[in-house]
Parts: structure tokens; sequence; C-alpha cells
């Protein structure tokens, strides 16, 4: 009796394993049928076998769609029958997606971020002029920002023109200008006003509600 064990090492691979092997050995045998419209007939069935097991991807868009794709993937791509939709192929499912573009990082300064870079970009892609002027001036202020929420005491404007100096691989030098930037006081003090104006808990109504109700006359 031992002898009749099978274990899972010796059996066939799974293709897609969530489906089981029972559904696996139905699909070998509607490859194994010879005649067409039984083939057909009994792909469907499997078909609702599959979404009966994924009841809750019933709404998803394209959901039979899908069903139809994986049935031709744990065939191996060998069931031949009548599909509502494209047949994938195995070239299809080996092909590799686009390389997603990575965001560009300056460790050096990272404490900029990268939406000062893309603002940067858009600055030196702009005509001389003063919109352009406008616009690095307010680039300048916004990297004076971010550097004293990372280094909350002072900075001197020359650093923040020679950081833009770098940034922009020497595209916009201001460092030369007689520019002045917005007050590090008053860059500081229009965050913390920032800060108090957020709404607070209302913690001190809730103990007064709690002191009324203690104070009630109990019956």
């Amino acid at each position: 009796m031992i002898e009749n064990i099978q274990y899972n090492t010796e059996r066939n691979k799974l293709i897609i394993p969530e489906y089981g092997r029972h559904l696996q050995k139905m699909v070998d045998h509607a490859i194994a049928i010879e005649d067409e419209a039984e083939r057909n007939k009994v792909a469907k069935a499997i078909i609702d076998v599959m979404g009966n097991l994924n009841p809750h991807l019933r709404d998803v868009a394209d959901f039979k769609h899908k069903l139809w794709d994986q049935l031709f993937i744990i065939s191996d791509f060998k069931l031949d029958v009548d599909s509502p939709f494209d047949k994938p192929t195995r070239e299809e499912l080996a092909e590799k997606p686009e390389r997603l573009p990575y965001p560009q990082n300056f460790p050096k300064y990272r404490f900029y971020g990268n939406n000062i870079k893309r603002m940067i970009d858009v600055a030196l892609r702009w005509e001389e002029g003063d919109l352009k002027q406008a616009l690095i001036v307010t680039i300048a202020n916004h990297m004076k920002k971010c550097f004293l929420n990372w280094n909350k005491d002072t900075v001197d404007d020359a650093v923040i023109f020679r950081h833009l100096y770098e940034l922009s691989d020497g595209g916009i030098d201001i460092t030369t200008h007689d520019l002045e930037l917005t007050d590090s006081s008053k860059l500081m003090s229009a965050k913390s006003r920032q800060n108090t104006n957020k709404p607070h808990s209302n913690k001190s109504y809730s103990h007064r509600s709690s002191n009324k109700n203690t104070n009630r006359k109990k019956y």
C-alpha cells in the first residue's frame, strides 16, 4: 500500500499552483480530447470552474480574458480550442516589461528633493527674460527653505547660489548677481505659522464634557 503513495516531488510541476492539481489534470484531459466540439465544451467548463475559484474577481475588468489566458498557460500552450479572445503566445509571456525610469537622486543635496531638480530643468529650457529670472529666484528661495528644514539655523545665500549652480550643471549662475533671497527668519516664521494653524485635537472639549457628565445628578 505504501508503494502506491505519490509525492509531489514525483509529480509533474504545476504551472499555476494556485489552481491546484485537479484543475491541472482537467486541462491535461482537455488536451487529450480528439473531438473538437467536445474539447471546446470541456474548455468552457474549465473556465467556469476557474471563475468559481476566484469569485472575488468577477467584477474585475477583463476577468474572462484573464481566465482564458491562464487556461492556455496552464496547458503549456498546447490546448487547441476556440477562444473569444486572442490567444497568448509563449513569446509574449517570456517578454520582459520595459525598465521603469528610476528618479534621479543627488545624495549630496538630497534634502532639496527631486522636485527642485525638475524645476531647475524647466528653468533651463525657458528663454532668457524676466519670467525666467523670477522662476530662478523662486527656485532659490524654495531651496533655502528646504535647507532650513534640514538645518534649522541659518544659511548664507551664497551657499544656495552655489548649490543651484551645481544642480544645474553650470546652467544657472547667479553667484555674481546682486541678489538677496528671503530672510531666513521670515521663512522659518512662515513655517511655524503653518504648524500653529493645524487643527488641534478636541481634548479640552471632551474633558469639559466628561466633567459635566460626572457633575450630573444621578437618580
